[in-house]
């Protein structure tokens, strides 16, 4: 009886809304599906003011931001979307190389009338943040990026060389069937593994995320996001050569993850770089600091 009991529970979870719950979104905010660059993306919107755009990564979904966009929402206005196939947004079948994603955030400025923003990231988000500020340069007044590599960029065939990294090129015919009705165990690896102290990644928030990646096609897309990384350091390669951002650009890493080397690896694509390191963090800045990730990106973007 234990094999249908454990199915019933997968196909549960991937039909039912996440029951956990992360910090909300403040109550102004509106949730709307936006539909953008042959794709639908799911956007949080709240605030009045300059635009600030925050990208999420990898194993969470843009409920990440709640604390920053909360502080942002006071003199900003903030769009908050899940990335193309990730979270509650569409899952089309093609277009998880980054260069395609910036044209999604392009089409969604685009659909909110909105011509220029700040631009804030982490982790997948990273890359699609450059590919977006790479080919509309102008659409971008201040870009910070937290704790993740660019494709192609720098030192990447080193990063590459990291085991932690292993889920970078974890890939087969059978890689979905491994983790289908596992992906909590699967998701614990990230955050416990790139956390300085991984019970800062509460309950609560492994739930939620957990669920939400075990929704139907939740997984292919997550997997089609790494699967896209060759082309997207081809593509990162010939946007470096066109020249490099001028943007201010803050680069930010977890003292016991990227530390430094996320503001040595935006040396190489932008001109005006500084350099901030979370004490006592890993990877998962909003997570584990979010006070001192706030704080610095809210100096930042006031910053004359």
């Amino acid at each position: 009886m234990r094999r249908p009991l454990l199915s019933l529970i997968a196909a549960l979870l991937g039909t039912a809304p996440a029951a956990a719950q992360v910090v909300p979104f403040p109550a102004t905010f509106v949730t709307r599906e936006v539909a953008t660059n042959d794709t639908t993306l799911h956007v949080r919107i709240g605030g009045v003011g300059p635009a600030v755009v925050l990208l999420h990564g990898y194993g969470e979904t843009g409920d990440m931001w709640a604390p920053l966009a909360a502080d942002l929402a006071r003199d900003h206005m903030v769009i908050v979307p899940d990335l193309r196939g990730m979270g509650l947004s569409a899952q089309p079948a093609g277009g998880y190389d980054k260069k395609t994603q910036g044209r999604d955030i392009a089409g969604l400025l685009d659909g909110l009338g909105v011509a220029r923003t700040d631009l804030v990231t982490h982790d997948i988000g990273n890359m699609v943040g450059y590919a977006f500020a790479a080919a509309y340069p102008d659409r971008v007044t201040r870009f910070v990026l937290m704790d993740a590599p660019l494709p192609g960029i720098g030192p990447w065939e080193e990063i590459l060389k990291n085991p932690l990294l292993w889920h970078f090129r974890f890939g087969g015919p059978d890689m979905e069937r491994l983790v289908a009705g596992r992906e909590r165990i699967y998701l614990d690896r990230f955050w416990n593994e790139f956390s300085a102290t991984p019970a800062r990644f509460s309950e609560a928030s492994r739930q939620h995320y957990a669920a939400l990646y075990a929704r139907p096609g939740a997984m292919h897309a997550g997997f089609a996001q790494f699967a896209a990384f060759d082309q997207d350091a081809v593509d990162n390669t010939a946007f470096a050569a066109a020249g490099k951002l001028t943007m201010p650009v803050l680069a930010i890493g977890g003292e016991k993850s990227f530390g430094p080397t996320m503001a040595v690896v935006m040396g190489f694509v932008a001109t005006d770089v500084h350099e901030a390191v979370v004490p006592d963090a890993g990877h998962w800045l909003m997570e584990e600091q979010p006070e001192a990730t706030v704080k610095l990106v809210r100096a930042f973007l006031d910053a004359k």
